[in-house]
């Protein structure tokens, strides 16, 4: 299944591109593999990722790591403004 994540950031583009890079080996723990990311054009504070996942679970278990809840908030993802819709084929 796909999933499209879209979240605001309060530390700038730059900053989250890294940390997301940065993460690959804990997504590929969790069987998450990411299909496409970025920003909305003119606005590098509004992303956008796309997902490729077995399960829910699979994601679910991810963002309950407490490191990638570290690694987000380090990174500046704003959690309120975090949408993730699944996409049916």
């Amino acid at each position: 299944m796909k999933i499209i994540m879209n979240f605001e950031l309060t530390k700038g583009y730059s900053i989250w591109k890294k940390a997301f890079e940065d993460n690959e080996p804990m997504r590929q723990k969790h069987n998450v593999k990411t299909l496409a990311y970025g920003h909305e054009e003119g606005n590098e504070s509004n992303v956008y990722s796309v997902t490729e996942i077995n399960s829910m679970e699979d994601m679910q278990n991810l963002l309950k790591e407490p490191a990638m809840i570290a690694l987000r908030d380090n990174a500046g993802v704003n959690f309120e403004t975090q949408k993730m819709t699944k996409l049916v084929e």
